[in-house]
């Protein structure tokens, strides 16, 4: 399972992460967003190397406007503390593992 990142978490998790993190910026009323979800759980259940985590846009919406997404579900890896790649819509697990690279 995906971990939550909130607010007051997100510079300790995925800021200050030794490993790259892919975040999905989702919301429960986005029917795209569902269809990535076990996408994004299978991959956090795999991961090796990186971590994974979901920021939802509705409880969290000053990361959203942070990172600049506009429309869900967004992901974005994130290496030293920085944004590196974002992907926007519905992909496979193979397009979001290349995020990492």
């Amino acid at each position: 399972m995906a971990e939550k990142f909130t607010t007051s978490s997100f510079e300790k998790e995925v800021l200050s992460s030794d490993l790259p993190v892919l975040v999905d910026f989702w919301a429960s009323w986005c029917g795209p967003c569902r269809m990535l979800a076990p996408v994004i759980d299978e991959l956090a259940a795999e991961a090796d190397g990186y971590r994974v985590g979901k920021v939802n846009v509705d409880e969290e919406p000053e990361l959203a406007e942070r990172y600049g997404v506009m429309s869900i579900p967004t992901v974005i890896a994130f290496k030293n503390g920085q944004p590196a790649k974002k992907s926007i819509g519905v992909q496979s697990k193979a397009a979001l593992l290349q995020l990492l690279d």
